[in-house]
């Protein structure tokens, strides 16, 4: 049973208002968290006319601080969100040409983002990386990176493929975190736990990469309970049963984001996304062109430089530019 829903009645007495964190949502239904207790709450009517008016934005995230107020039928109400230290969202897939993107809220009140990816089986796609990256950068959020299935990117001799182990490296120098597990042999384990103890972390991947696995090696059980929140996505489509943020035994919480094919950046333009690139700031305003720089075609650009001496990677120079293309293409 998850034991952040026991679907508990609320005990306070009728209109009685308290704080809680949002821990589950559906369509139109949210669990708060309150203590050691949960509430089935919905939408007062003036947060239900601000959503509809919001460009059908999603008002509420998993880990909001909410005030509720108890109700004599079976939900309480959700009367106000209270301010928010951070929030992680991501751009809403375009079913059809001319329609309007909107913001897909993923959580809020988070401490770090963990990227997750398979040294093998699926390779590992390094650009999607990238955006993960940028996506944290956005929201000043830390990232932990965490690749799996590391017995599968041994080579004969027991070593760790060059060019894998190199890219890896880069990450590091860069300044990330990089975590190497193997659900299949241990390894990691005790380090990922001791990373996502008392924080409350949001998993991002793509289904196939062994989260499940890794997740009941962390925590036995916890693959299994996240894998059953089931998200079906496809391009131009995101339909989700429901969210939900899981309670750690040896302390902390976890948001999975199951199967998200599309990540597009929110409310980000062309010209912010070199700052995203943490190894791209002591170079930015350094050009001749100042901030109007689009480190491509200009002559005297302090990045461009940077990469041809190699204090920038000629690989993640070209994800810049990629990932600065599709922006300005949207």
């Amino acid at each position: 049973m998850n034991n952040l829903h026991m679907n508990r009645q609320p005990t306070f007495t009728s209109g009685e208002i308290g704080d809680g964190i949002v821990v589950r949502k559906s369509t139109n239904q949210y669990v708060v968290k309150q203590a050691d207790q949960t509430f089935d709450c919905t939408l007062s009517p003036k947060l239900k006319h601000l959503e509809s008016s919001n460009r059908r934005a999603d008002l509420i995230a998993l880990g909001d601080r909410v005030k509720i107020v108890s109700s004599p039928t079976n939900n309480s109400l959700i009367v106000e969100i209270l301010p928010r230290r951070n929030k992680l969202s991501r751009r809403s897939a375009v079913p059809m040409p001319g329609a309007v993107p909107y913001e897909q809220l993923i959580a809020a009140n988070i401490d770090q983002v963990v990227p997750v990816f398979a040294a093998a089986s699926p390779a590992p796609k390094w650009g999607l990386l990238d955006r993960y990256l940028a996506l944290a950068e956005a929201e000043e959020l830390e990232s932990l990176i965490v690749i799996t299935k590391l017995d599968l990117a041994t080579q004969n001799n027991g070593e760790v493929d060059m060019d894998f182990q190199t890219i890896i490296e880069e990450y590091r120098c860069i300044g990330y975190s990089v975590l190497l597990t193997s659900a299949m042999n241990g390894l990691g384990i005790v380090e990922l736990r001791n990373q996502l103890r008392g924080k409350t972390s949001v998993m991002l991947g793509k289904s196939g990469v062994g989260k499940s696995a890794l997740l009941n090696a962390v925590q036995p059980g916890l693959g299994l309970r996240t894998g059953a929140v089931s998200t079906v996505t496809g391009k131009g489509k995101h339909t989700t049963t429901h969210l939900e943020m899981f309670e750690l035994l040896f302390g902390g919480n976890l948001v999975d984001t199951p199967g998200v094919r599309e990540f597009g950046l929110w409310d980000v333009d062309g010209q912010d996304i070199a700052y995203l690139y943490k190894e791209f700031r002591p170079y930015l305003g350094r050009c001749r062109f100042g901030s109007g720089c689009h480190h491509q075609h200009e002559p005297n650009c302090s990045v461009q430089e940077a990469v041809n001496q190699g204090h920038i990677t000629a690989r993640r120079y070209l994800s810049y530019l990629n990932l600065r293309h599709e922006l300005e293409m949207e």
